[in-house]
């Protein structure tokens, strides 16, 4: 079942195009990446997306719906965790929001802290964290939100090489865990290729489409060669080879 679908949708600031005629899709369940060099306009269309922007050309399907706006949960490479909040409060912060009685939303909270052993820092302030420990409980308050399209822009970039593979270990797990569907923006192949169902190649100004890779892995080679032959493909079509 296809979760979103975007149908050529552009886009200009200014009179300067900067998305033109973008067609993708990704299927509920999927991790989908969109992988492209800066300046090529991934924010953007996760802005539109979001409904932060709305498309000029095109359409934006989510669920069936046309052009929805407020539907997504949205992370940024910072976590904008509140200092002045314990992590269970931070949390909490978006049942808060939607107006969920104050003891429920704890609950709700400290229920999902437990379900991902972390429930061990609930006290603590976001200061008193690793960048990694953040990043979970970023993720974590933005499932709250209640959406399950997922929308990560650059969201482990910061991380060490060490602590982002980790983390992509457990994101993995958790999108599994709670029916998520994810989009990623991400200028790492690695990362693309670590977690991806799908990898869409974004380039050129205006920002375009220009390839779409299904990553199949096979059982009887080295998954390490496998991902090579894709890198060297992605170069390929990037123009980096």
């Amino acid at each position: 079942m296809t979760k979103i679908k975007i149908e050529e949708l552009g886009y200009a600031y200014d009179h300067e195009e900067i998305l033109k005629d973008i067609k993708l899709q990704v299927a509920e369940g999927e991790i989908v990446s969109i992988l492209g060099p800066s300046g090529v306009g991934k924010t953007t269309l996760f802005n539109l997306i979001a409904g932060i922007l709305q498309p000029q050309t095109g359409k934006i399907i989510l669920d069936s719906q046309e052009n929805p706006k407020g539907r997504v949960s949205y992370m940024l490479q910072k976590d904008l965790l509140l200092d002045h909040k314990t992590v269970l409060g931070n949390v909490a912060l978006p049942l808060l929001i939607q107006k969920v009685a104050k003891k429920e939303a704890f609950a709700r909270a400290n229920e999902i802290l437990r379900t991902f052993q972390l429930d061990s820092v609930a006290d603590k302030y976001p200061q008193e964290l690793s960048g990694g420990m953040r990043q979970r409980v970023a993720l974590l308050r933005t499932y709250l939100f209640g959406h399950k399209l997922f929308l990560l822009d650059e969201a482990f970039s910061a991380l060490d090489e060490l602590t982002k593979l980790d983390l992509h270990r457990w994101y993995l797990d958790i999108h599994e865990r709670l029916g998520l569907t994810t989009l990623i923006i991400t200028h790492s192949i690695e990362e693309a290729l670590t977690l991806s169902n799908r990898i869409y190649i974004l380039k050129n100004r205006p920002g375009q489409i220009v390839a779409e890779l299904d990553l199949t892995w096979t059982d009887n080679e080295d998954k390490e060669i496998q991902k090579l032959a894709y890198k060297q493909e992605i170069l390929r079509i990037l123009g980096l080879d």
